[in-house]
C-alpha cells in the first residue's frame, strides 16, 4: 500500500537560510502518516490517546537531495511495511510537484508497546488492516 499526501511548504517550516529546517521534514512525514490513518477510517483522537497501547517511533532518518523553500508544493508518498508482529516502518519519498524531482527520503520505524509495562505487544487489528490496505 502506498499513501499520498499533498503539502505546501510554509514560512514556519524554514530556517534562517530560507530552506526547510531538517527536523520539519519528519514532521511533514508524520502529517502524511496521520492523514493516511484518518483516510483508512481510524479515529485519530482515540488512536493517539489509547491508554492501553502506544506505538512510538523508535527510529527515524532523512536523506536530503535538494533544498525545499517556502511556497514549494510537495507530494509525500509513504509506503508502510510490517516488520514483525509488533513493528512496522514507513518509507517516505518527498517529491517536488512542479518537477517531479525527489527532494528527500525518510524512514520512521514504529513499535507497539503496552503503555503500563512498556513491553512489546502485537500490533492492533486496526493497524494491521491499515498495513494491508
Amino acid at each position: 500500500m502506498v499513501f499520498t499526501y499533498h503539502r505546501t511548504i510554509r514560512f514556519q517550516d524554514t530556517d534562517a537560510a530560507g530552506v526547510v529546517y531538517f527536523a520539519n521534514v519528519l514532521s511533514m512525514c508524520h502529517e502524511a502518516y496521520e492523514e493516511s490513518l484518518a483516510t483508512a477510517g481510524i479515529n485519530l483522537k482515540l488512536f493517539f490517546t489509547n491508554s492501553s497501547i502506544i506505538i512510538p517511533i523508535v527510529h527515524s532518518s532523512v536523506d536530503f537531495f535538494s533544498p525545499m523553500f517556502c511556497g514549494d508544493k510537495l507530494l509525500i508518498q509513504g509506503t508502510p511495511q510490517q516488520l514483525n508482529e509488533s513493528k512496522f516502518e514507513i518509507a517516505y519519498q518527498v517529491i517536488a510537484v512542479s518537477s517531479e524531482q525527489p527532494l528527500a527520503k525518510a524512514i520512521t520505524r514504529h513499535v507497539c508497546i503496552e503503555s503500563s509495562t512498556r513491553t512489546r505487544t502485537q500490533l492492533p487489528e486496526t493497524i494491521l488492516q491499515w498495513l494491508r490496505s
